[in-house]
């Protein structure tokens, strides 16, 4: 007898639903798991992510097989092993220093590029990190590391994941807090807006230059702006033998935000120096140039003007003022004047104050205001110079850079800090030798919210001909 076929029949609880049910129902199916996998690890976590999560400092490197064995990789791998792979290479490859790191780096590279592939044996201090091996420089770092290390629950986001490829497959650098904290040392809350980010790094004929994305926090989820990192850095001029340093602004609370944090510092200036709530606002909200000049004689290897937009009502600054003289007469200082006729001769807009030795340790200056409002000038040691025209006709220049009205701007002659030993001890030896070091950042759009801060910054290093 043949077997007759008879069309397949959905269960009548099946066919008693109507078809938005039934679309709710295989929604549901596909939704559920959806939801569920980012909160599930992944099968293989990518060795990259772990180490971004606990690495201060990470660096990328394009392939070069045709360059020396750098001595790194002589260090990790041995004089055998070192220069078959290294003439292997085609991948990117990275350095990178943990928090408990004494300045000693470890390397990275791609678990394919060993000598049988993935399954090989790992060289001497060796450990697999995902897709990744990575040698560190002795035994007792090698397991500080492996203490350190877990597997992502969810993929990288926000800034963290555009670094992520940025050191995935350019030369780059990404930063953590604490890297930031151990290069920039003591002025190191100056920066508190560039706590974590990464750069793209480009080699040049006379330096390196740069562009990336940094935040005033870890783990900024903000979006990418969409505007092309790949720009040219903003036309700054080199600065000039008189100065060692220029910082310009249109605020300084960003620069204040790490200083204020602190205790230590914000107590005594609202004890002893009047800057309370208010007159504080006052100067974070002021459009400012930052300048530090060598100091040839004297006492001081270098003196500090901060030059400030008042506004134009100068009134609540010279009250400040008046709090801040008597505040100094009762630490033992007293006006540079009344031992100094040069000095009680020049402008009364002029306030220079001395130790009881008559050394001049700093003051204030109101400067003109041609065109414009009147400006403040703070500065700690020498009388900075006298302006080169007269008072009547003396252009005060802006204080907030030309380049946009939300730009901060720094210049700095870093060799000639490091010749005065100005410089944080840890800061790299690549940048101790550069004639000059020029950096932009401007906030990027759509992230000028207080909670989720991050800027674009732009970056040129130059170095002597002669390196």
């Amino acid at each position: 007898m043949s077997r007759i076929s008879t069309p397949f029949r959905l269960p009548p609880l099946w066919r008693s639903l109507p078809l938005p049910c039934t679309s709710a129902a295989i929604a549901l199916l596909l939704l559920v798991p959806a939801l569920l996998l980012p909160r599930l690890p992944r099968p293989r976590a990518q060795g990259l992510e772990q180490l971004m999560d606990t690495a201060t400092l990470l660096q990328s490197f394009a392939a070069t097989p045709d360059r020396p064995v750098p001595a790194l990789w002589q260090e990790r791998l041995g004089p055998g092993l070192a220069p078959a792979l290294w003439r292997q290479q085609r991948r990117t490859w990275w350095q990178f220093w943990g928090p408990h790191a004494d300045g000693t780096p470890y390397l990275a590279i791609s678990a394919a590029a060993l000598p049988g592939g993935s399954s090989a044996a790992l060289p001497t201090n060796g450990l697999r990190v995902g897709d990744l091996v990575v040698l560190a420089p002795d035994p007792l770092s090698r397991q500080l590391l492996a203490d350190r290390l877990r597997p992502r629950l969810r993929p990288s986001r926000g800034l963290q994941r555009r670094c992520l490829a940025l050191v995935e497959s350019d030369q780059a650098v990404f930063w953590s807090p604490l890297a930031l904290g151990v290069i920039l040392g003591p002025v190191a809350p100056l920066f508190q807006p560039y706590q974590e980010g990464c750069l793209r790094l480009r080699l040049e004929a006379e330096g390196l230059s740069w562009n990336g994305e940094a935040a005033a926090v870890d783990g900024v989820l903000a979006p990418a702006s969409g505007a092309p990192l790949d720009r040219p850095l903003p036309s700054q001029s080199p600065l000039p033998a008189d100065l060692l340093l220029e910082l310009e602004g249109p605020s300084l609370d960003p620069l204040l935000q790490g200083l204020l944090s602190r205790q230590l510092i914000r107590e005594p200036l609202t004890s002893r120096y009047g800057l309370d709530g208010g007159r504080m606002a006052l100067l974070r909200q002021a459009p400012f140039r930052l300048r530090l000049r060598p100091q040839p004689q004297g006492p001081f290897l270098a003196s500090l003007e901060l030059q400030l937009g008042v506004g134009k009502d100068p009134r609540p600054w010279q009250q400040a003022l008046t709090v801040v003289a008597k505040a100094l007469q009762e630490q033992k200082l007293r006006p540079a004047g009344t031992s100094s006729p040069a000095l009680s001769a020049s402008s009364p807009d002029l306030s220079v104050w001395s130790r009881e030795d008559g050394v001049v340790v700093g003051g204030w200056r109101w400067l003109p205001a041609a065109g414009g409002s009147p400006q403040l000038l703070l500065f700690l040691g020498p009388l900075p110079p006298q302006p080169t025209q007269p008072a009547a006709t003396q252009k005060t220049p802006p204080v907030t850079p030309p380049l946009a009205p939300t730009v901060i701007s720094l210049r700095v002659r870093p060799d000639a800090l490091d010749k005065l030993g100005l410089l944080p001890e840890a800061m790299p030896q690549l940048v101790r030798r550069a004639t000059q070091l020029g950096i932009v950042a401007e906030p990027l759009p759509g992230s000028l919210g207080p909670s989720q801060p991050i800027s674009r910054l732009l970056g040129r290093l130059q170095l002597p001909l002669n390196r």
